[in-house]
């Protein structure tokens, strides 16, 4: 663990050594030798820095902290998902209260296009317009771009798509994603990449991941040539893709790796492939991936999921799933996934959850869910991600005690039991 402290206190040392001599040619080719502007601009660039503070002896799990302009976060970490500015039904207080998240995410593609840069630029950056004073990650929208394969196509350039709001014609490259991550203004951006169907067949997907590392090498181009709008760092993370092909992503492992970069992240699973497929695939990636930059895994998954994915190596995770099935009346606790539309709970007046949701009884957001008020939706919204925020803290702590995978395979079958 102290080696790992000083493996990242050398790493910050040697970022701001290259900061500043990147700053010193870039005034010299400006014809402005100023010394003291370089000081500047060195005092306040702080880069992002990851610690390891401990690990499972009988799992590659990890317990770690990264840093940024924002503030620390604990990892493992759940990022709530607030596509468009927005936790879906949640209130940024609820959020900061209840739920307690270090970081969330938003989503290039609907920022884009409502309510735009414009008025991002204008607002000073995301965390302005959304009142939110912590961490924020955002995807490139490639996911977006697949999930509409009828409205676009992909070409060496970027994508041509079509918006589903007002069917309008916009070109995403792998330069204006960074562009628009920029006048977005999250602490971590994604590179711009193609993720692939399932199933896909090999020649495509190697054709692909072949197309995301050269728009990758553009991604980090554009990030050198250009600045933060609004004050603080942001780290480009790159994406392995591969499909379900163990050649294939350690291809992409390995050249994603041979990046500098403060973190990486794991993309094109959960699409549907079975579940044994995407930890085969997990496990691999990050057998190659650096052991002391964050993991990231896009688009995971269950409760099962994220523990199973942290006992492989995986820091963070994000997922529409808490949020989107709690407006189907779907939650999630420690004993178990409750349908609070079922009959069985009209009756039950105990807590949905003795120390996350204790203010309400099961009998009474039944009523809400089945009367289809609002409220409903908000109470088991929030109950969702703060059970998914406490998965990931109790997740940690068993890590630093090191009896994570005992503790791991006794939760994966409570919270997988339908009750």
């Amino acid at each position: 663990m102290v080696l790992t402290k000083v493996r990242g206190s050398v790493t910050v040392a040697i970022t701001l050594v290259l900061k500043f001599i990147h700053a010193f040619f870039k005034v010299i080719n400006n014809r402005r030798i100023c010394i003291l502007h370089c000081l500047i601009y060195l005092l306040q660039s702080n880069s992002m820095t990851f610690d390891l503070l401990g690990t499972d002896p009988h799992s590659e799990a990890r317990a770690g902290e990264l840093t940024t302009d924002h503030g620390t976060i604990a990892t493992p970490i759940f990022m709530p998902v607030g596509t468009a500015g927005t936790v879906k039904g949640v209130h940024q207080r609820e959020l900061k209260e209840d739920v307690q998240p270090d970081i969330i995410l938003g989503n290039t593609y609907h920022l884009y296009l409502r309510p735009g840069t414009d008025i991002l630029e204008k607002a000073g950056g995301i965390h302005k317009f959304m009142n939110w004073d912590r961490n924020i990650l955002t995807d490139s929208g490639g996911y977006q771009v697949y999930s509409i394969s009828d409205q676009r196509k992909i070409k060496e350039e970027g994508v041509m798509f079509q918006s589903h709001i007002d069917g309008s014609r916009h070109l995403f490259t792998p330069e204006n994603v960074i562009d628009i991550q920029r006048s977005i203004g999250a602490d971590i951006i994604m590179a711009f990449d193609e993720c692939t169907p399932y199933p896909c067949d090999y020649d495509y997907a190697a054709k692909s991941m072949r197309m995301t590392h050269r728009w990758l090498d553009r991604c980090f181009e554009q990030m050198d040539n250009t600045e933060p709008k609004y004050g603080h760092e942001q780290s480009l993370f790159p994406i392995v893709q591969g499909s379900v092909y163990p050649e294939l992503r350690k291809q992409s492992a390995e050249y994603i790796a041979s990046k500098e970069a403060n973190g990486y992240a794991i993309g094109g699973l959960s699409v549907g492939e079975p579940h044994e497929d995407m930890y085969s695939m997990t496990d691999l990636v990050c057998s190659i991936l650096p052991s002391d930059k964050p993991r990231y895994l896009m688009g995971v998954g269950t409760p099962a999921n994220l523990l199973e994915c942290i006992a492989l190596g995986v820091d963070m995770f994000d997922c529409v799933m808490p949020t989107r099935n709690a407006r189907n009346g779907q939650l999630f606790t420690k004993d178990g996934i409750i349908n609070i539309r079922n009959k069985k709970w009209e009756n039950d007046f105990s807590p949905i959850d003795d120390v996350l949701t204790p203010d309400y009884s099961k009998a009474y957001l039944r009523h809400l869910t089945i009367s289809k008020e609002l409220l409903g939706a908000q109470i088991a919204s929030t109950h969702n991600l703060s059970f998914y925020l406490w998965l990931m803290r109790e997740a940690r702590k068993h890590i630093t005690e090191g009896d994570f995978a005992e503790w791991k395979n006794q939760m994966v079958k409570k919270v997988s039991t339908k009750l």
